[in-house]
């Protein structure tokens, strides 16, 4: 099933999908569904109704919200870790993000004070129970579904010191969505095509087969240094084709549509706004 959380006139509301459409809750948002025991059973009772609700008129909100923690992989795909000229890692390479840095599925990316604004198309974890130093299957069976991401990136930000951090939190600026697949739904592992166009020109076209950790590793390992919770996400990096690693990078600039897809999850579309119009 699909677990959104749509965005109304009135509120948001939690939604479940199917291939018969969707179905409004009356939870805030798809977060609070799944931290409720009986979710599930809920869900599928509610995909049973006969009436169903076209959320597609309406905005896909960041369908979990307020995640506690939200850990992010870097130099993760191959051909990633290529461009940038580093070995392949023999450990995750971490790093964190906050709450305020993401933002829905449709929502304007609105940035200001970079001149190297990047993409990074990246597959989102979403993890559905409590795990703590979980051993792989541990792991796996904790996992509620996939999100597609982007990790909106200032890499002038980013470059001025050794630590990421700096370019990788501003507010709003990580699209997360339109939904959540649930993990009974497909693998990643099977291989899923990832795709980033910028203004429709394709820039980065991979596969989550050639992640060197994969979702079960990520949760895995980051859950042997702090517990995981419903609705925590975990960011497994990027494939190649960034701005960075381009001979004479092409940088975002105001008005460019920036399109992520993932097959058999979602597509993202976020418009870029600087809003000091550099």
């Amino acid at each position: 099933m699909r677990l959104a959380t749509v965005r109304r006139a009135d509120r948001t509301h939690a939604a479940v999908g199917d291939a018969g459409g969707w179905v409004l809750l009356d939870d805030a948002d798809a977060q609070e569904l799944i931290c409720a025991p009986n979710w599930r059973a809920r869900a599928e009772a509610a995909l049973r109704h006969p009436a169903r609700t076209d959320v597609e008129a309406h905005e896909f909100a960041n369908p979990v919200p307020r995640p506690s923690k939200v850990f992010c992989c870097g130099l993760n795909y191959r051909d990633h870790i290529v461009e940038t000229g580093r070995p392949v890692p023999e450990f995750p390479t971490l790093f964190a993000k906050f709450a305020d840095t993401l933002t829905g599925a449709e929502d304007d990316i609105v940035v200001r004070n970079t001149d190297k604004l990047d993409w990074e198309a990246e597959l989102a974890v979403v993890v559905g129970a409590e795990v703590h130093r979980a051993d792989r299957a541990h792991a796996q069976a904790a996992i509620l579904g996939y999100a597609v991401s982007n990790d909106i990136s200032m890499r002038d930000w980013q470059q001025r010191t050794l630590q990421w951090l700096q370019g990788k939190a501003f507010d709003a600026t990580t699209p997360v969505g339109p939904w959540v697949v649930t993990a009974d739904e497909l693998d990643p592992r099977a291989g899923l095509r990832i795709t980033c166009a910028v203004n429709g020109a394709l820039v980065q076209d991979a596969d989550t087969s050639e992640l060197v950790f994969d979702a079960a590793d990520l949760v895995a390992y980051v859950s042997q240094i702090t517990v995981l919770r419903p609705g925590d996400i975990v960011l497994t990096g990027t494939p190649g084709g960034v701005a960075l690693g381009m001979p004479e990078p092409r940088w975002l600039r105001d008005g460019d549509l920036v399109t992520t897809e993932i097959e058999g999850i979602g597509v993202l579309r976020n418009t870029i706004r600087f809003d000091d119009l550099r």
